[in-house]
């Protein structure tokens, strides 16, 4: 079972690439959202619960990983990303750029870490893997949302 927490938590092991891991599961997760949301139309509350379910799965994920790598929040756990680049992506319209500005926006305030998100990523475990970038995914969001306010694509 370890094994499938590992598995998941590498994002079927795109996790594990050499360079920028968190970089390549927030492409991947942009680029699946993108893929599918032409055929996935779904309210806001059902993205909402797939998002929560992310997350749930995601903790107990985040602490197979921490373990096997024997290491806090190691940066081969990326299902960290794919939930906060999914909640970025709950205000993008389906256009390539609002999906670029989107990705950028998430990459942008998960390395950074403003004002609370640093602190977050002190919580123990898995918990606190996952919702400080939970918490970097609402910030895009933000920024992105009003970002197509100022600049609408069309």
């Amino acid at each position: 079972m370890k094994k499938v927490g590992v598995w998941i938590a590498t994002l079927f092991n795109i996790g594990r690439m050499p360079f920028a891991p968190g970089t390549w599961g927030s492409l991947v997760t942009a680029l699946l959202v993108y893929f599918i949301a032409p055929y996935w139309q779904a309210p806001l509350i059902i993205r909402l619960a797939v998002i929560f379910m992310v997350f749930l799965i995601g903790i107990p994920a985040a602490n197979a990983a921490e373990k096997h790598f024997k290491k806090k929040d190691p940066g081969q756990c990326v299902i960290d990303e794919v939930a906060g680049q999914m909640v970025t992506l709950l205000v993008a319209p389906h256009h390539v750029w609002a999906y670029l500005a989107g990705f950028l926006a998430f990459r942008f305030f998960d390395i950074i870490k403003p004002f609370p998100i640093r602190r977050l990523e002190k919580i123990h475990g898995g918990l606190g893997i996952m919702v400080d970038d939970i918490a970097a995914g609402i910030y895009a969001a933000i920024v992105l949302y009003f970002g197509l306010k100022f600049f609408p694509l069309t």
